[in-house]
């Protein structure tokens, strides 16, 4: 069942929608007044025009878009990016051109995926040493396959 959230879209573009049933994000457009041109490793908050009111226990995940990626070398400066259940302010995405080119962004472009995640609060429990496992202490490629 899907969960309700409000939203506001100050924008002339459609609320995000998922492209597919099988679609975990929905993607969000760039709200611009003119084209933006990233340098090669230029970074920029770009504004989309949308508020929301996640309900408590909730998230928004923001990620880069692989075709973005791949194809022109845009991604997001933090990703996931998260946008708790508490901030009413715009969704702003920090996109950085990690290309050797210059790239355009226009208005309405799809710049991200977000995902609706619900999460569990944790509270610690303090303890002198923790339960052994088989991995114990072992970092990263430590599983033990190759």
């Amino acid at each position: 069942m899907p969960v309700h959230i409000s939203i506001v879209n100050k924008s002339p573009h459609e609320v995000p929608g998922y492209q597919t049933a099988g679609s975990s994000g929905m993607d969000l457009r760039a709200w611009l007044p003119e084209p933006i041109r990233l340098q090669p490793m230029e970074r920029r908050l770009i504004p989309t025009g949308l508020y929301m009111a996640l309900p408590d226990g909730y998230e928004a995940q923001i990620r880069p878009r692989s075709g973005l990626a791949i194809k022109r070398g845009l991604s997001l400066v933090n990703t996931p990016g998260t946008i708790d259940s508490d901030y009413r302010g715009e969704i702003m995405v920090p996109i950085i051109n990690l290309s050797t080119e210059v790239q355009e962004l226009t208005d309405g472009e799809r710049i991200a995926q977000m995902i609706i995640a619900r999460y569990e609060k944790a509270e610690w429990v303090l303890k002198n040493e923790l339960e052994g496992t088989e991995r114990g202490a072992g970092g990263f490629g430590h599983s033990g396959t190759h």
